[in-house]
């Protein structure tokens, strides 16, 4: 079954305007945003508390099977830091966020970020990890880089997203004629 509304994976280092990209998208557009730490706390998808990190260790079997039969229907903006996980078949476009490390560490920074967490992400950032991970698990065409250091930055990635929904929609519409 083709779905009317797509899916759309916000992904980066924490600490780059995800889930405000999302927040902002939702109230735009028609589609839900679909917090993945939110599910996974909700919904008991892990494996325990790394102390260390301060985050959840994730189970992604538990994490995919909660989301299956949702994310299937269309019409989420995913915000998560990870990517890769999610079928391609469940995904339509990938936007990658990417900021500037100075401002990333002022950000993570000002979360209270520990030491091990915050060189984590930023070493992360600076490697572009979550890019390639992305570029090596989805079609060229739906990985989509954009910038976000500042709040310009965001209206117009916000612009550009919604822009590519409306041409989604328009050749989705032509197609199940």
């Amino acid at each position: 079954m083709a779905r009317k509304d797509p899916n759309i994976v916000i992904t980066g280092t924490p600490g780059v305007g995800k889930t405000i990209h999302c927040e902002l998208l939702a109230q735009n557009t028609d589609l839900k945003h679909l917090s993945i730490n939110k599910v996974v706390r909700e919904r008991e998808c892990h494996d325990g508390w790394d102390e260390e990190l301060k985050s959840w260790i994730i189970d992604e079997d538990k994490l995919l099977d909660a989301l299956e039969d949702q994310v299937k229907q269309g019409g989420y903006i995913i915000d998560w830091h990870a990517c890769d996980l999610f079928p391609q078949s469940w995904i339509d476009l990938v936007i990658v966020l990417r900021t500037d490390s100075t401002h990333l560490y002022d950000r993570l920074k000002a979360r209270n970020y520990a030491k091990a967490k915050l060189e984590e992400n930023i070493d992360a950032e600076i490697m572009e990890v979550l890019l390639s991970e992305a570029r090596e698990a989805y079609a060229a065409e739906i990985v989509i880089e954009l910038q976000s250091n500042e709040m310009e930055d965001m209206e117009t990635n916000v612009e550009r997203i919604e822009t590519w929904l409306k041409n989604w929609k328009r050749e989705h519409a032509t197609l199940s004629i």
